[in-house]
């Protein structure tokens, strides 16, 4: 089962404790070029807003970068933040994109405004812009079709497949539209199984995908041992945490320095609670133990793809990860 499905990469450009912004870019763009021989099915940036610990403010720009540096890697955003911006700009942007590096682009939306007020003010947002999400999905798609008020150029015409990025009510939306669907994460899996049927019950085929389309994300972390593969959690895990308790979203860590803290009790309750909570539910171990759930969460979901989000200070652990992962997929080697 694992064999007959896509897999791919979502990498958010985090910035990791001795480096800065630009290098984390560079990382995502080298990373692409790493996982192509592999045998990944596409490769995905993400769009984050003034947040010290993520690089990726921009999806379409650094979208070309990773397509330029890459060749048969799918390239794609997941995603685009739709309330952000205006729909007419995101389909030149991605017509840009279509016309530099044909059949190979993807467009991920997503639905969610800046974290803080600060942040929504800076982009001349509020929490309300959310609740049009279905409206401006339309209107951007109006404009590949022909069918909005002036042209979009060069995108008119052009079928760069959209995906809709689901939490809540995103299923729907995306099966009205007619519209593949990206659902995460992989810990809720009731919600997860709930959101996929809802989906499929409520699909409605269209000029953009004739049947229903599920891509399943979330952490998955492989590794020669348990322990190893655990380790590759830690850092996102504590950031997630910090973030919670502090209000600030820090750089990735050593997982060393992370352990320590625990070993030590100095890890403020509160954040250790957190911490504990951001460490279930994510797919990690040995490639047996990993291929074995996942092959449950594939079996229960139905899903056509799998979406991978993992995040770590480790970049040779974590490229090792994806070998790992890339080795259950395609079982003879890439």
């Amino acid at each position: 089962m694992i064999s007959r499905t896509r897999f791919s990469v979502l990498d958010r450009s985090r910035v990791r404790e001795g480096s800065d912004g630009p290098q984390a870019l560079r990382d995502t763009v080298h990373l692409a070029q790493q996982l192509e021989p592999l045998g990944y099915h596409r490769f995905w940036v993400s769009e984050h807003h003034s947040v010290p610990g993520v690089a990726g403010s921009a999806p379409t720009v650094l979208a070309a970068a990773v397509a330029a540096a890459t060749t048969t890697l799918r390239v794609g955003t997941g995603g685009v933040m739709l309330p952000n911006h205006q729909p007419l700009v995101v389909a030149e942007q991605f017509g840009v994109l279509e016309a530099l590096f044909p059949g190979r682009i993807d467009m991920g939306l997503g639905r969610s405004v800046g974290f803080t007020d600060g942040v929504r003010r800076a982009l001349g947002r509020d929490k309300g812009d959310a609740e049009g999400f279905a409206a401006q999905l339309d209107a951007l798609l109006r404009w590949f079709t022909g069918n909005g008020p002036v042209h979009a150029y060069p995108a008119e015409g052009m079928r760069v497949p959209p995906f809709v990025l689901a939490i809540g009510e995103g299923a729907s939306i995306a099966a009205a539209a007619g519209l593949p669907v990206v659902i995460g994460d992989l810990r809720g899996r009731s919600k997860l199984l709930a959101a996929v049927d809802r989906y499929r019950a409520e699909f409605r085929p269209s000029i953009w995908s004739s049947r229903p389309y599920v891509t399943i994300a979330g952490t998955v972390a492989v590794a020669d041992t348990e322990s190893e593969a655990r380790l590759l959690l830690i850092p996102e895990a504590w950031s997630m945490a910090h973030s919670r308790t502090q209000g600030t979203f820090p750089p990735l860590p050593p997982a060393e320095r992370i352990e320590e803290l625990v070993r030590s009790g100095t890890m403020p309750p509160k954040e250790r609670d957190f911490y504990e909570k951001g460490l279930e539910g994510h797919l990690y171990g040995t490639p047996s133990q990993v291929a074995s759930a996942l092959e449950e969460v594939i079996g229960a979901t139905g899903a056509d793809e799998v979406l991978v989000t993992t995040s770590t200070h480790d970049r040779a652990g974590l490229l090792a990860s994806y070998r790992h992962l890339a080795e259950l997929f395609t079982p003879t080697g890439a």
